[in-house]
């Protein structure tokens, strides 16, 4: 019966594309038979001095002069070389196979190994050692990329330009213009806002227009239970006020719920955990068994919120300052975001004196300037008195790693708090903004006072 060592051997003569490629990663324990382990040690020796491939008669001849092969061990290497043809072979699953061969093979050694260790035969390690060897072992990887080569390879780097970044598109016109079309995986994407102005609606009113696309979503919590979240997505998506909703017979709830699941076949998981207590080391636990018990792959996550996290690297209080501790949360939610290959938003509260700021920048972000240096899009929500009348609300860029950030840098979205909704408005209500220089701070506004002046805006 054929063995990948021996194809393997055989391509490693034969096949100059794939020992370039294996050659480095393929280890001489893998082989179990001395005979092909020797083997594969003289071509490895012979492509390294020489850098081409060996023949079969300089193999020969190179085996002949080692030492510690006697003369029955050389038939035998002689007999094995006669077989190693050259033929026609798929050269993706050749690769894909050999790759699979030296992982089974490093696992195996390693188990081995360990088995050598508790036993105390292996002399050299202790116990300690046991979790780097196996982590070694399933780390074995044929992936080469050590880099972009500028001139070389060129050709991928147009193709990359021509190619439509998959993004999650928004139900809000002004936030898919300044996305360029919606948000990208792998990225952290934060709202900055005060209490009560409206972070979690605005997550809550993203989460049920993502759902309505058929895409899967994952909401965790970590300040409000999970039915109160439920609570506001119901309100969003079945069109009911929140007042309402404890009034509506279950009859019509059903109703609502069920034509719902008609529109969509994607799934929206709500999870709670209690403040300050859970990490990104518990949310990749969380992903890991809904995709083993419910079979649910999430499309974006959705945290509430960024500050009450607990930082998987850090203890808190432990002379970590908030800079730190709030910059590290926030690398690893980013880091979770690329390993996942989603995007993740989650929001942060205003400083006190953004609070009540009507130009709110990143400086005004709390307890750690080292959020927004991690964050690929982060913006703020702002309020006033004069915006809750027209039921408004302002949108301002604070940082935009997928546009300029100076085009339309401020806009106006309409909100229905009653439903937990946000809506596009009126064009006349952007214009009126850009007209009244509220890109400015020292320009007037369309209520006929100058930004500075106003004292009640919230963020």
């Amino acid at each position: 019966m054929e063995r990948i060592e021996r194809t393997a051997l055989s391509n490693l003569i034969h096949n100059e594309e794939y020992t370039r490629k294996v050659l480095p990663f393929i280890k001489e324990e893998y082989f179990a038979d001395r005979t092909e382990r020797l083997l594969f040690t003289e071509i490895y020796k012979f492509v390294n001095k020489y850098n081409s491939l060996p023949t079969k008669e300089a193999l020969s001849i190179e085996i002949n002069g080692t030492k510690s092969v006697n003369e029955d061990e050389y038939k035998k290497i002689t007999d094995v070389l006669s077989t190693l043809n050259k033929e026609p072979v798929n050269y993706q699953w050749l690769v894909d196979t050999t790759e699979k061969f030296c992982k089974d093979r490093a696992i195996h050694n390693a188990i081995l190994g360990g088995i050598q260790i508790l036993d105390g035969k292996d002399k050299q390690h202790t116990q300690e050692y046991l979790p780097e060897m196996l982590s070694s072992a399933l780390s074995v990887s044929f992936d080469q990329k050590i880099g972009h080569d500028y001139l070389t390879d060129s050709q991928q780097r147009y193709d990359f330009y021509k190619k439509k970044e998959e993004r999650l598109t928004l139900d809000l016109e002004y936030f898919n213009k300044i996305t360029r079309g919606g948000i990208p995986s792998k990225t952290l994407n934060i709202c900055l806002a005060g209490t009560g102005v409206g972070k979690t609606m605005f997550m809550t009113h993203l989460a049920s227009s993502i759902l309505l696309q058929g895409k899967n979503v994952l909401y965790i919590t970590l300040e409000m239970a999970e039915e109160r979240i439920a609570e506001r997505i119901d309100a969003n998506l079945l069109n009911v006020g929140m007042s309402d909703l404890e009034e509506l017979p279950y009859s019509m709830y059903e109703t609502k719920i069920n034509k719902l699941q008609s529109k969509t076949t994607g799934k929206l998981i709500i999870k709670e955990y209690p403040t300050a207590s859970a990490h990104t080391g518990h949310f990749k636990s969380l992903i890991k068994e809904l995709a083993l018990k419910k079979s649910f792959k999430p499309d974006i996550i959705f945290v509430d919120y960024l500050n009450i996290c607990a930082s998987a690297r850090f203890k808190a209080g432990a002379s970590v300052n908030s800079y730190t501790y709030i910059k590290a949360i926030a690398e690893e939610l980013r880091g979770m975001a690329v390993e996942n290959n989603l995007p993740i938003f989650s929001a942060t509260q205003t400083t006190r004196g953004g609070f009540v700021s009507s130009d709110v920048g990143l400086e005004d972000t709390s307890e750690s300037f080292g959020l927004p240096a991690t964050a690929d899009f982060m913006f703020a929500l702002i309020t006033s008195e004069e915006l809750d009348d027209k039921n408004q609300i302002m949108v301002k860029q604070l940082k935009n790693r997928y546009n300029d950030p100076t085009i339309n840098r401020k806009f106006i979205l309409g909100v229905d708090r009653s439903k937990m909704r946000f809506y596009d408005v009126e064009q006349k209500a952007q214009t009126d903004l850009v007209e009244s220089g509220q890109t400015s701070t020292t320009d007037k506004n369309k209520f006929g006072k100058k930004l500075g002046q106003f004292s009640d805006f919230k963020i």
